[in-house]
């Protein structure tokens, strides 16, 4: 699966699930358009590994709640020209039980995954449509689907993404780009670790394991390869079978 030619922005790629993504797109040909906000040295660090494997690795750093500052930095990335592929990666956890829950912790969570999505996919849509060639990837939730107790923050981001995602490959279907949704379950991350341990898991999970992120990032891979030209508006769960 070939991207070569393809310039791929992975948002959140500080992480364990957007580095193997970025990682994985990598190794497929695009070029790479690492985003983070808070660890930017780690996303410097994984664009130099990436180039040293000769890849096309750049690291660049906004805050995706900033509607300003993200389309000041998409448009230094259009400078260059247009962006094909999208990963709406970033995302951030802030759990508690709803009766208790903060307006700033349900305030943030679906700041950085629903208004994230907005900021950075609209000014980078139109570009991209132009070339007639698109993938938006979004990455959502087991939570999304099934609900968790203590992240009705986070299911309801996740949710109104899952809806934004089918609503806009309407939209963009007649112009060769695709949307959908990853929703992953359990995946291997130390925020994972933290939270569930083996006992957990397998009382969860039918496949009695976590997923890794290179599984998760094959997904993504297909899903931005032309193979999958005629998937749209879908969200694909990638949870060992929880449901």
């Amino acid at each position: 699966m070939s991207l070569a030619g393809k310039r791929a922005l992975i948002t959140g790629a500080s992480g364990a699930l957007g580095r193997a993504i970025a990682e994985r797109l990598a190794n497929d040909g695009a070029s790479v358009l690492l985003h983070a906000a808070s660890r930017p040295d780690a996303v410097r660090a994984l664009a130099e590994s990436l180039r040293a494997g000769g890849a096309s690795a750049e690291a660049c750093t906004f805050d995706v709640t900033d509607r300003d500052a993200t389309r000041d930095a998409c448009d230094r990335l259009l400078a260059a020209g247009p962006v094909q592929i999208i990963v709406n990666n970033a995302g951030v956890h802030d759990d508690a039980v709803f009766a208790g829950m903060r307006a700033e912790q349900w305030h943030r969570v679906i700041d950085v995954s629903l208004n994230g999505f907005y900021n950075v996919t609209q000014p980078l849509l139109l570009p991209m449509l132009r070339t007639r060639w698109g993938r938006i990837i979004n990455v959502s939730s087991v939570a999304a689907l099934a609900g968790n107790r203590g992240q009705v923050n986070y299911a309801a981001a996740k949710g109104a993404l899952n809806g934004a995602t089918r609503a806009l490959s309407l939209e963009v279907a007649s112009r060769g780009v695709t949307v959908n949704a990853i929703a992953p379950g359990i995946i291997e991350s130390p925020m994972a670790e933290r939270a569930f341990d083996a006992t957990a898991i397998a009382q969860l999970v039918p496949a009695k394991r976590a997923g890794t992120p290179a599984e998760v990032a094959a997904l993504a891979a297909f899903l931005a390869s032309d193979d999958a030209g005629y998937i749209s508006g879908q969200i694909i769960s990638i949870n060992g079978g929880m449901f």
